[in-house]
């Protein structure tokens, strides 16, 4: 089922000679806008958030739409170097770019796998360079040639178009006052901004090469996003750090699920798929009809939220792109022709097990932060201590289900919270009204390493668009006299996710409560993906105690663990007896 993701995936370099922008005049006044004054790249420009060299190459990766046409699609920032205007008055003010905008020398290379599958080689005689690994727009090393399995075409602009859904969606998700950013906070110039990085990347380039280039293959296959749903499974495929050594890297494939989805039918998707820098322009696949279809196009591989490694792909609905296309094809149909892709369609019939739960994940906001809870019955939320201890009030938003898309704020009162000295950080809320359509979580009884979990909460992104999913396995069971006190996953988790739920992916039964990730703070780095939850197990006679009773004081017991659990959550090895020398 993956030959057709391969076989759709290439590799664009664009560059320039070093006798061309435009004219003079006009790069004068690019320099002046955008200032070049990058240390170690002589007359080099700082278009929104890259630092560009003069002629390039920059490369990227694409996805072959259509083999008998010779149509590709990428991201279009890779462009942005090559513009022979201010990039800023670019970026704002068209509603298309065509080949006119660029320079006059521009040239465009494509690099695909013939026959769909790439033979990995080794390639030790290959020069690799130096590389800057700016948004993953990656300059070429000096290779000598490609491998004989890879294909390579010179291709031509036909236009560059906006996705102004995406990006309207994308500037309500990413504020400046969340300190987001779309690479890492050391390879960030000072001088960009949110605003900046905000500005192109809604931008997808259209490139036509001479066609077939794939016998084999016709139009690739498209569906709509708004079938999508949290926790479906996602294939990415790209070429990390792009042009650099394709003939190892070139049409990687990376699983994961879709995190989350916002706008207008889904028009940007978050998946927690791992992609690499020079993945841009990558397609997204999902299973529809028992076959993969392209569903997005990788925007950004990595994001950073005050200084946090979130490590979500931001993906845009191919969808919407081709909606684009066609409007602007609508008005300059006379000098470009130009057949896309049909997007399909088809009622969603089983949804993933998650699904069950994800309705019962909420957000507890205390003041000016927030948390995640889980709704165990109509009027009782777990959530952790640490998201409710410093606060007198707490809100509680209910998101439901589609039958209720607005969450519904309900204030809630803190009934319980576990002792400092309790190593299990453990609050219940009672809330002020039931909620009975939302179903209840089936608590789970029986836990095994490697097994395929979920988490479910609303880290990174609080309300502003529900719940997220991540995907990964439970990767330890830590025990105590044989009894579970604390699981670990793979999952990502980000600060939001404390009191969210660990579920388990094929049953979607609740297996326990997120507690934390994990935080090296000798360097400030943080582990997303080596986080801590307390397991359902440690709750449930609690619940069940209470459940009968209605008294509160049956979750004191949660504050008379043993000091050997205290021990397992403080992270401490367990003492161990030194053998004394004879000598």
């Amino acid at each position: 089922m993956l030959d057709v993701v391969e076989q759709s995936g290439c590799v664009i370099t664009v560059s320039r000679t070093l006798s061309g922008l435009c004219n003079s005049h006009d790069k004068k006044d690019l320099q002046q806008e955008a200032g070049s004054n990058h240390p170690g790249q002589a007359d080099a420009d700082i278009c929104g958030s890259l630092v560009l060299g003069d002629n390039g190459p920059w490369s990227c990766s694409g996805v072959i739409l259509d083999h008998s046409l010779g149509i590709v699609m990428c991201h279009g920032a890779i462009f942005a170097p090559f513009l022979c205007m201010p990039e800023n008055a670019i970026w704002a003010d068209r509603q298309l770019l065509q080949a006119e905008d660029f320079s006059v020398d521009l040239h465009i290379q494509v690099q695909y796998v013939a026959d769909g599958k790439a033979k990995r080689k080794s390639g030790l005689n290959k020069d690799t360079g130096a590389n800057n690994l700016q948004l993953g727009l990656i300059p070429l090393s000096n290779q000598g040639g490609v491998p004989s399995d890879i294909q390579q075409c010179q291709a031509r602009l036909l236009l560059v178009v906006p996705c102004l859904e995406f990006h309207k969606t994308l500037s309500m998700l990413f504020q400046q006052a969340d300190n987001w950013h779309f690479s890492s906070p050391e390879e960030e110039q000072e001088s960009v901004t949110l605003q900046k990085a905000l500005a192109h990347l809604h931008w997808f380039a259209v490139l036509q090469i001479p066609a077939p280039c794939v016998p084999s293959m016709d139009t690739l296959s498209c569906m709509q996003a708004s079938e999508l749903q949290k926790g479906k499974t996602l294939f990415t495929c790209g070429s990390p750090f792009g042009s650099f050594y394709p003939d190892i890297f070139i049409n990687s494939i990376s699983k994961g699920v879709v995190s989350n989805l916002a706008g207008k039918g889904n028009a940007l998707i978050l998946t927690d798929a791992r992609c690499l820098p020079g993945t841009e322009g990558g397609g997204v696949f999902a299973v529809q009809e028992d076959c993969l279809k392209l569903v997005g196009l990788i925007v950004a591989p990595l994001c950073w939220k005050a200084g946090e490694w979130v490590g979500l792909t931001l993906v845009c609905s191919v969808g919407h792109v081709l909606e684009s296309l066609e409007q602007v094809l609508a008005v300059c149909k006379n000098s470009l022709c130009l057949t896309l892709p049909q997007v399909t369609q088809h009622t969603v019939v089983n949804p993933a097990p998650e699904q069950k739960l994800i309705s019962a994940v909420v957000l507890v906001e205390c003041d000016r932060s927030w948390g995640s809870g889980v709704l165990l019955n109509p009027r009782l939320v777990v959530t952790c201590r640490h998201v409710v201890a410093q606060t007198s009030s707490v809100h509680v938003y209910i998101h439901g289900s589609k039958r209720y898309p607005v969450a519904e704020k309900c204030r809630g009162r803190v009934v319980f919270m576990t002792q400092l000295a309790s190593p299990y950080d453990i609050a219940v809320l009672e809330l002020e009204e039931s909620f009975y359509r939302v179903p209840e979580p089936i608590l789970g009884s029986w836990f095994s390493t490697g097994d395929d979990v979920s988490i479910l909460s609303f880290g990174a992104f609080g309300k502003s668009c529900g719940p997220s999913v991540t995907s990964g396995i439970l990767s330890a069971i830590v025990t105590v006299d044989n009894a579970p006190v604390m699981l670990q996953t793979t999952c990502a988790v980000h600060g939001g996710s404390s009191g969210g739920a660990l579920v388990s992916t094929h049953t979607g039964e609740l297996l326990g409560i997120i507690t934390s990730n994990t935080k090296d703070s000798s360097i400030g780095a943080t582990y997303p993906h080596l986080n801590f939850s307390v397991p359902i197990s440690v709750l449930e006679p609690v619940l069940r105690r209470y459940h009968y009773s209605q008294d509160l004081q049956a979750f004191q017991q949660l504050n008379q663990a043993s000091a050997a659990v205290a021990a397992v959550w403080r992270l401490q090895s367990k003492p161990v007896r030194v053998l004394h020398s004879r000598l």
